[in-house]
C-alpha cells in the first residue's frame, strides 16, 4: 500500500489548531492532530447535505444558497449539479490554504467548482457573514466543524447556540431552510434548532452510499 505523503500544513485562525493536507495515490485527506476531518473517497453524506436543502427550495426563483467550509468541494459541487443557472452559491472559508489546496494539489478533486460563475468565495468566519446578512439567503449550509460538537474552535460554538440560530434564522428568507452536517447526534441541539422557532427534521445518511459512517444531518425550515 501507498504510504500517506504530507503537503502542507495551514493554521487555523484563532488557536484552532493546525490542519495537515495529506495524499496518498489520488486519496487526499485533511487532518486536525489524530482526527480525520475529511477523505476525498469519502462524500456521500457531505452531497446529501446539499441535495436535502434543494428538495426544500426548489421552487423559488434565483435561489440564493450559503455553504459554510468549503472543505474538498463535496456539498458545492453537488449543489452546482442541481441548481439552476440563474442561482447564486456563496462558500464562507475560514482558511485561506484550504481555497489554494482547491485549486492546487486537489485541482481533480474539485473539477473546476470553483470557476462556476455561480460559485462565489467569502474569505471569512461564516457566522460573522450571517450575523451580517438578513433576509439573505433560501439555504444555509453548515458543514463546519464536525458539527455542533466541535473540534477547532471554541468560537465555531456560536454557530449552534440559541443566538447563532437565531442569527441564521434571520438571514433566511422565510420558508428558507437551514441544513447542519454533523459526525454525530445531538439531542441538545435538535432541542435548540426547535425552540429557535425552526421546523426540523433529522435525518440519518452514510459516508459513502450504503456502507461507512453514519452522520447525521438537520434540515431547518423557517416558517
Amino acid at each position: 500500500m501507498l504510504p500517506w505523503v504530507q503537503l502542507d500544513t495551514a493554521k487555523i485562525p484563532g488557536d484552532g489548531g493546525e490542519l495537515r493536507l495529506k495524499q496518498r495515490g489520488q486519496e487526499f485527506s485533511i487532518m486536525l492532530g489524530s482526527n480525520e476531518l475529511m477523505n476525498s473517497r469519502l462524500s456521500g453524506s457531505e452531497e446529501a447535505l446539499a441535495t436535502l436543502s434543494w428538495e426544500k427550495i426548489k421552487d423559488r426563483p434565483k435561489p440564493s444558497m450559503l455553504i459554510g467550509g468549503l472543505g474538498m468541494g463535496f456539498t458545492l459541487r453537488a449543489a452546482l449539479s442541481i441548481v439552476p443557472q440563474d442561482a447564486s452559491i456563496t462558500v464562507a472559508e475560514l482558511v485561506p490554504a484550504v481555497v489554494e489546496w482547491a485549486r492546487g494539489p486537489m485541482t481533480e478533486v474539485f473539477k473546476g467548482c470553483l470557476d462556476d460563475p455561480r460559485t462565489k468565495i467569502h474569505q471569512g468566519d461564516v457566522g460573522e457573514f450571517i450575523g451580517a446578512s438578513k433576509n439573505r439567503f433560501d439555504a444555509i449550509l453548515l458543514d463546519v466543524d464536525n458539527g455542533p460538537d466541535g473540534l477547532t474552535r471554541e468560537s465555531n460554538d456560536s454557530l449552534y447556540n440559541r443566538r447563532g440560530l437565531r442569527s441564521a434564522y434571520e438571514a433566511l428568507r422565510p420558508g428558507g431552510v437551514l441544513s447542519v452536517w454533523s459526525s454525530g447526534p445531538d439531542n441538545g441541539f435538535t432541542r435548540r434548532l426547535k425552540e429557535s422557532g425552526f421546523e426540523t427534521e433529522v435525518v440519518n445518511t452514510r459516508a459513502n452510499g450504503k456502507r461507512g459512517a453514519k452522520h447525521v444531518i438537520w434540515v431547518a425550515t423557517r416558517p
